[in-house]
Formats: C-alpha cells, structure tokens, sequence
C-alpha cells in the first residue's frame, strides 16, 4: 500500500474538514497547500499519477486573498488532464504532440475553481479516455494505492489514486462510459456521475453528437460529494433539472430498489456477485424493498456504445491536426485509440442508427422507474484488474474484448444521461476495493446522495491508513519495537 496520510495540515480530513480548520483558524490555504504538494512529491514516483505541475502558481494562490472566495477556498485539488485551465497545457493522457499552454479556462475548470479550490496541476488519464486502465507506452502507468501492482482505474486514474493515497481530499474526474465510478471503485472512493447537463462543460464536450460525458470529483466521503454539488449548484444551475440543494443526512423514504447482476456481455464474476447480494441484503435490512432483476438492456446497445465510442475516436484522431497543431504524431498513439478510429472509419455508415438507438435508451431507465426509485448493480464485472492486462501496446482486438468484459455496467448510463453513484461498499478476499453501483433517474442526484448516506453510516467504508496500519508485516514490526524497548 502507498499513502500519504501523516501528522501535516492536512491530516485526515476531507474536504469539508480542511474547510472546518480553515475557518477555525488551525490551518491557513498556504499550510494545506504546501502539505498536499510534498505529499504528492511523496508517492507520486510510485503512483505516477501527475501529469502536469502547477505549484508556483499554487504557492502564489494560497499566499493572497482568493479571487473567488467560495466555500472550498483553499483546499487543495487536481484536475484531470481532459479540460482547459489557464497556464497549463492539456495533453488528454497522449505524448502525441508538443505541450502548450491554453490562453484561458475553459467552462467546466471555470465553474469548478469558483467554488475555492486550488488546482495544484492536472492528473493523468488514459490516451483520450478511452480505456479503462491508464498504462501509457512511454509515460507509465498510474498505479492503485491499495496494492500498486494493480490498475488505479481509468480514465480519471491520476485524481483517484491521489486522493485515495490522502494527497487531497477531493480531485475532478469526467465519465463518458464509467470513468468517475471505474476508479473510485478501483481506489475505494465514491465517484457520482450526475445527469446530463448539470454541470458546465467545455465546448469540444458540448459539441458530441450524443453528449455522454459529463464532469464531477471523487472524494473520500460522501458529505465532500453532497458539498462539492451543492456548492456547484450556487455557480451554475441548470434550470431544466432539479435542484441537488443541500442533501447533509440519510433520507427517511424507504425506496424500492432493484438489484441486477447481468449485463448484456456477461455475468458479473462470482465473489462480484455475492458482494452485490451482500449489499442488496444491507438495503433489506435497512428497510428498502429489494427485488432481483434480469439485464434490462437490449443486445444491440454493446456495439451502438462501441460505434459512438470508436466515432469519437475517429474525430478526435482525423481532426487532431486542426485543435492540436503541426507537431501531431499519429504514430504515437496507442493501440487501442488506433484500432477504434480504424473500426469507425470501417463503420461510418451505422453512426446514425447507432446515435438515434442511444438517444432512445432513455426508455430503459424510464421504464424501470415506474417500478423502481434506484437500481443496484455491481460498478464492475470482476475485481480490479492487475496491470498489463489491458496493456495499450496489445492487439485491439484483444484490448477491446478484455476492456468491454471488465467495464460490462457503467456505460448504460452515459447514454441515457442518468445519475450514477460508486460507493465502497466491499472488497475482495485480499483487500483490493469493490465498488458497488446505484443508479437513479435524470435529475435526482440527491435521492443517490441520501442513499449513500446512509449506507456510509451502516458500513463505513475501508481507509487506506488503517489498512496499512493493520498489514501483518507492520503489526509485527510495531510489536518488536515495543518488546525491544
């Protein structure tokens, strides 16, 4: 295990906490700021979960009175490498062409540091997004904290790694086909992907056909989360959804919930099913009325996701010369972001119908809440994957069919635009976390958040510190110190 968690600034608190001591006057946006970057210089050569560093402008930031102010002013923070923020380049998880600086923020980093957090630098992602383990040819992979032979996820795999290790307690993530969920079930986080539109996002991201990403942050408790939107929300409101507002305490309605543990690909993977009936079983005894379902979504939705998805690719990698500039080098891409765009330029043709049977998904979900408030579904098909077993240098084929047989669940809801929190709700026989799903209807984030309260309260999820506080090894060396005093 790697963490960074020590007797600093910032402690063990999250990020509501580090706001507590700010304003109880035991901290200053300074202190917590130099004690998040030697904590990221601390496990980042393992982790290798930074992608760009911005501490002089982080250092100068927390040094004068904050031009946002803002709830979380001072709190440290990342943001993924996906998004524009003045001064730094965005390299979207590729080495693929020279760096340069935007010239300004984009909306979502606009938004998102109104709130008062104060970005460090930017954290590493998959090339693109696109797989859902960051293993880079030339630039390495980011390892999980938990056990750093294992994949931290993908593709916001920096931010999550560094905020389960106690970097910072809270970092921006993006999802367009489970990347908030993947990796905070991987590193023991919960990751909320809202509905479509509640947060303001950058044009390219605006501009999809189908917009099936959307923006937000993993943290490592669910008041950060229900903080973090509540705050947003006083940023940017989007009037055609319902207000998140201020969700601080469990629900009090009991809801119906259906439990699923078939995709349209597969079953989940044994002990990933008798952990989701685990969870399902907590939901009972909490008063909530479970019952099991089959997959509901039809057969044709895997290669509809997968033609938009290799479509994105396609104009992402046909178009790069016109956003990036003159030094792009196809060549540098990986195998994986060259066999989609292959698979789109090949398939052109079904793109409409593909388009129109994603955007018409929306029914499955509408359907399953006339008899459901929140659906229950394992974040993952199997538990986190050893790294190397999707490595990028692979044959497509074999890359595509490993990745679309871990990731069988999250995609469902990047197409109908409806919320979907990952909560660490279990873990696997040697300590890895397992990550268990629940999804809602558009606009009704603050039943999930309700939700997750209270299932926070039941089963308080594993910390990263005592865990390695409670390693055999460790144990025994503490007891040899004491015997030898």
């Amino acid at each position: 295990m790697v963490h960074a968690f020590s007797n600093d600034a910032l402690g063990d608190h999250d990020a509501v906490g580090l706001v507590e001591e700010l304003r109880a006057g035991r901290v200053s946006a300074a202190d917590l700021i130099e004690a998040a970057i030697a904590r990221t210089e601390a496990v980042n050569p393992t982790l290798n979960g930074l992608a760009y560093a911005a501490y002089e402008r982080a250092h100068a930031r927390g040094a004068a009175p904050s031009p946002y102010g803002g709830f979380f002013d001072g709190v440290p923070t990342f943001v993924k490498d996906n998004v524009a923020v003045e001064a730094m380049p965005t390299m979207h998880g590729t080495d693929a062409w020279d760096p340069r600086p935007e010239p300004a923020h984009g909306d979502f980093a606009r938004a998102y540091l109104a709130t008062g957090l104060v970005a460090l630098g930017k954290t590493r992602l998959s090339e693109y997004g696109f797989s859902a383990s960051c293993e880079h040819p030339r630039l390495g992979p980011v390892r999980n904290p938990w056990n750093p032979e294992y994949t931290a996820g993908a593709s916001s795999s920096g931010s999550a790694a560094f905020v389960a290790a106690g970097v910072v307690p809270i970092a921006h993530a993006n999802d367009g086909g489970g990347s908030i969920r993947i990796p905070a079930a991987c590193n023991g986080l919960m990751g909320l992907k809202p509905s479509r539109g509640r947060l303001p996002q950058d044009r390219y991201l605006r501009q999809m056909p189908l917009r099936i990403v959307t923006d937000g942050v993993v943290t490592r408790s669910v008041r950060d989360t229900a903080a973090f939107y509540r705050e947003m929300e006083r940023v940017y409101r989007n009037p055609k959804l319902p207000p998140i507002g201020d969700v601080h305490r469990p629900g009090k309605q009991r809801l119906r919930i259906a439990v699923c543990t078939q995709s349209i690909t597969r079953d989940a993977a044994p002990p990933i099913r008798e952990l989701t009936l685990k969870t399902a079983a907590l939901l009972e005894e909490l008063g909530h009325r479970v019952t099991q379902i089959g997959n509901p979504v039809p057969g044709h939705f895997k290669d509809d996701f997968l033609d938009y998805w290799a479509f994105l690719a396609f104009a992402t990698v046909r178009g790069a010369h016109r956003t990036v500039g003159p030094s792009f080098d196809r060549t540098r891409l990986d195998n994986l972001t060259l066999g989609l765009d292959r698979r789109a330029a090949r398939h052109l043709y079904r793109m409409p119908l593909a388009i129109a049977r994603l955007a018409r998904s929306r029914r499955i979900t509408e359907r399953l809440s006339n008899s459901y408030d929140v659906v229950l579904m394992p974040t993952l098909a199997e538990p986190t994957l050893p790294l190397g077993r999707l490595d990028p240098t692979a044959d497509y084929e074999q890359i595509l069919e490993r990745l679309v047989d871990w990731v069988a669940f999250t995609p469902l809801q990047n197409a109908t635009g409806d919320p979907a929190i990952s909560l660490p709700l279990a873990q696997t026989a040697d300590g890895l976390p397992v990550g268990m799903m629940l999804s809602s209807t558009i606009g009704r984030e603050a039943r999930l958040l309700e939700l997750a309260y209270e299932l926070e309260e039941a089963r308080p999820w594993p910390r990263i510190q005592d865990a390695a506080e409670a390693k055999p090894g460790k144990r025994a060396a503490k007891k040899a110190a004491k015997s030898s005093e």
